[in-house]
């Protein structure tokens, strides 16, 4: 039965981050939020952020579009390699994503700045 749980719990982490990313590329903050817990932490290449609302806040600024090309996946962790449209340059990005309870408690994003900066 523990295996059976530990299967589950790894599909629900897969499929928090995919929904949470779907939502983002929606424009839907408020449904990606439902995905995050309130005191999630994201930390980036280019800055820090503490707290689902200012993450919220961020992400509607900057209206980032996500194109996933691999998605791997194990209990509690999720890493997601995707292309983000920045400015209409395309930027190879590693996010790796924590989740508890069905719910993304920590966000770290590695990707090369020069293509932005």
């Amino acid at each position: 039965m523990e295996q059976v749980s530990k299967h589950l719990n790894m599909a629900v982490s897969a499929m928090t981050v995919s929904a949470f990313l779907k939502a983002l590329n929606e424009n839907d903050f408020d449904g990606a939020g439902e995905f995050m817990d309130e005191n999630v932490r994201f930390e980036g290449v280019l800055g820090s952020v503490e707290g689902r609302e200012e993450y919220l806040s961020q992400m509607a600024k900057m209206k980032l579009h996500y194109d996933v090309k691999q998605l791997l996946y194990d209990e509690d962790n999720v890493s997601v390699l995707y292309e983000i449209d920045m400015g209409g340059k395309p930027v190879l990005t590693s996010g790796w994503y924590e989740v508890r309870e069905g719910k993304i408690t920590h966000i770290r994003a590695i990707f090369d700045p020069r293509p932005v900066l």
